[in-house]
């Protein structure tokens, strides 16, 4: 049983909003089966979403970081199952050198399974490996009337959809089964490709997706004229032992481990200006350019995860990181279109991210789509969150959709409209949650409430 709750400000990765909150930290499934029927409440992994998605303000929010056990593991299927605090990182740490890993990464290890379900997260390898519901067998949650139930896509299939994307918002999970990729090693053989505009990137992008299970491109969104939309586009596939080199070959399947770097305070808010961006892109480019060669999983996957505490160099204002995607059919028009206004807004963008997704898999607040996701840093100033409002028009305009996992200030009539399998999605939280206990500030400020 939890005895007491603490009060807490809790924020998203991106400093904002603070957020007080009611605060448990149950460390076995008994600790919150008390809570379940009583009051507004809302499980948060490691806080790794970007803004409100994982906060609940004067209400009860369970830290599950202590429920954070492996269960079972078929050593030949590679099903791994944990309790759902577990992160991407802890099972790296013990199955990698075994020769198994997460079959999706996103850009940091530092996620929950429970997170990782609530925001469908997906990787570099989307176009192959879908998101992260192609690597889930079956989780159990406990619902609001006490019930725990097992879902999977044979089992209460439709509560299974529904929380990939679903935001923790109908029910706590308490345990995943994911499937594991064999490896033979753990590092990667990565090429750089550079591109001068736009064009040569879309076009690189498009290429590569036919020869490369891993991309990403980095652009420069502050070039302008003939270099408007220059970048490097990193490409790779997984390394396999004759790949590497005979020094790494005598430990292929290396793991890392924590780094010791860390920014040890909130840098000053004026720290990233037009300036000091410009300047930190020329370096960016000429380190990317030289990103040939072989590469292990932490700079491949997880590069900022080799800083600690990395968002505190946004100032204590904070940051939002504005991604979106648009439709395959005239996405590059889009690109180009929000780019050009991003480059000419006055407010700094800085590590800009662009890709390309495959086919999305179906669950209804899911955020991939085919077609092209930009994912955006934007340091929060006074004009922010108008100019957003701009970029949200954009991206529905050209009838895309922003990633929710991440959003910071979009309304609740853009949403609707972004994502009409919202309703779809209404249904199954009527069904399995008809109180709507649980709840989030995101879900207040976009209409995912009953």
């Amino acid at each position: 049983m939890i005895n007491k709750l603490s009060e807490e400000t809790l924020s998203g990765w991106g400093n904002i909003p603070k957020s007080h909150c009611n605060v448990a930290y149950p460390s076995q499934e008994d600790d919150i089966i008390d809570y379940a029927a009583k009051e507004s409440l809302l499980a948060r992994g490691k806080g790794r979403s970007y803004a409100d998605q994982a906060t609940n303000s004067d209400h009860t929010v369970l830290k599950m970081e202590k429920m954070n056990h492996f269960l079972s593991f078929d050593q030949d299927k590679g099903f791994l199952t944990c309790e759902a605090g577990a992160t991407l990182d802890e099972i790296i740490q013990v199955f990698a050198s075994r020769g198994w890993f997460p079959l999706i990464n996103p850009g940091t290890k530092f996620v929950t399974l429970g997170g990782a379900i609530a925001n469908d997260i997906h990787g570099k390898a989307h176009h192959v490996d879908g998101s992260f519901v192609n690597s889930v067998e079956y989780f159990t949650i406990l619902l609001s009337d006490g019930r725990v139930l097992r879902a999977s896509r044979t089992e209460n299939e439709d509560l299974f959809w529904a929380n990939f994307g679903g935001l923790g918002l109908l029910g706590v999970i308490l345990t995943v089964c994911i499937k594991l990729r064999k490896i033979e090693t753990t590092y990667f053989v990565q090429k750089s490709i550079v591109a001068h505009n736009l064009d040569e990137m879309l076009a690189a992008i498009d290429s590569a997706d036919e020869q490369y299970n891993y991309s990403v491109a980095w652009i420069d969104s502050l070039a302008t004229g003939k270099n408007f939309g220059k970048g490097v586009l990193i490409v790779g596939n997984e390394a396999k032992v004759e790949d590497l080199p005979a020094k790494l070959q005598k430990n292929p399947l290396k793991t890392g481990g924590i780094s010791k770097l860390t920014v040890p305070f909130y840098l000053p808010s004026f720290t990233l200006n037009k300036l000091t961006v410009s300047m930190l892109n020329k370096v960016l480019y000429i380190k990317q350019k030289g990103g040939t060669g072989v590469a292990h999983y932490d700079s491949f996957f997880f590069p900022l995860d080799m800083i600690n505490e990395w968002n505190r160099g946004y100032g204590k204002k904070g940051f939002i990181q504005y991604q979106f995607v648009v439709p395959e059919a005239g996405g590059k028009e889009s690109i180009r279109l929000i780019l050009d206004a991003i480059t000419k807004s006055g407010c700094v963008p800085f590590l800009n991210v662009l890709k390309k997704f495959g086919e999305g898999q179906g669950a209804p607040l899911s955020f991939p789509m085919k077609g092209y996701t930009f994912a955006i840093d934007f340091p929060v100033t006074d004009r922010l969150r108008e100019f957003t409002k701009k970029l949200d028009k954009m991206v529905l305009d050209a009838g895309g959709r922003l990633y929710l996992g991440k959003d910071a200030y979009l309304d609740e009539a853009t949403f609707k409209a972004m994502y009409p399998q919202y309703k779809e999605w209404l249904e199954v939280k009527r069904k399995y949650d008809p109180k709507g206990l649980y709840s989030s500030d995101l879900a207040r400020r976009i209409g995912l409430t009953l």
